[in-house]
This record gives C-alpha cells, sequence and structure tokens, in this order.
C-alpha cells in the first residue's frame, strides 16, 4: 500500500474513533459513526472583498502590527512595490498594541479613515 493511502487510512479510522458516540445511553457496545463528510454549508464561498485587477496607479495601504520586525518588513514592502509597479502610492499605518484588533483600541478612527483611503492593504505580522 502506497505511504499516502496508508497515512489517509490511518487518519480515517482515528477520526471514526474520536468521532463515535455512544447510540443511546447504556447501549452497551453500539456507537453511532458520524462521517466527516456530513452536512455541507449551503452558504456559496466568496472573497471576502472584491479584488483590483492591477496595482498600478492605485494607493496600497502597508500595515504593520506590533511585532519586532513588522515595521522592517513592512518598509522593505513598501520599497519593492514602488520598485515594480512605480506609479503607485502607498500609505504606512503602524499598530502599536500588542495583541489586540486595532478596531478595539482608541485608534480605531483613525484606522477606519486609513481603510477607507487605500484601495488594497499589505498586513505584515513581524514573527
Amino acid at each position: 500500500m502506497p505511504v499516502a493511502a496508508a497515512a489517509l487510512l490511518a487518519v480515517a479510522a482515528a477520526y471514526v474513533m474520536i468521532a463515535c458516540k455512544p447510540a443511546a445511553q447504556n447501549a452497551g457496545d453500539r456507537y453511532e459513526v458520524m462521517s466527516p463528510w456530513g452536512e455541507a454549508d449551503p452558504i456559496p464561498l466568496r472573497g471576502i472583498s472584491p479584488r483590483i485587477n492591477t496595482l498600478e496607479g492605485k494607493k496600497i495601504g502597508v500595515f504593520a502590527n506590533s511585532k519586532r520586525s513588522a515595521i522592517p518588513q513592512a518598509r522593505m514592502t513598501e520599497k519593492k512595490l514602488k520598485g515594480r509597479f512605480p506609479t503607485i502610492q502607498t500609505e504606512f499605518y503602524h499598530s502599536p498594541e500588542f495583541n489586540v484588533m486595532v478596531v478595539n483600541t482608541p485608534n480605531k478612527e483613525k484606522f477606519l479613515d486609513w481603510i477607507n483611503s487605500i484601495d488594497a492593504a499589505v498586513l505584515m505580522v513581524g514573527d
């Protein structure tokens, strides 16, 4: 048996052992097996926002979080983007808060203004 098939079989067996639950209380050795392929979400998948077809002439937001290397990564990304797409503008945003989403900080309005002023964004985590 090929290694991939054996690994898949092992994962399926582990899933069945985990997903099994007693069919009824005091039912002895009887179990109900739940399918990992059960009920699919009926909502069709879609992107979270429309995509731009080119970066030329666009205003690109470059977001850096509070991690140590986020700002150097963001500045290097700005430089590379401007080198590759000379007609773009970049708008830098730095969030200094640790482990907090910007919309949950006093800078929420400033951040939302930044979001509304750009065509696309690149985010740096900085790990």
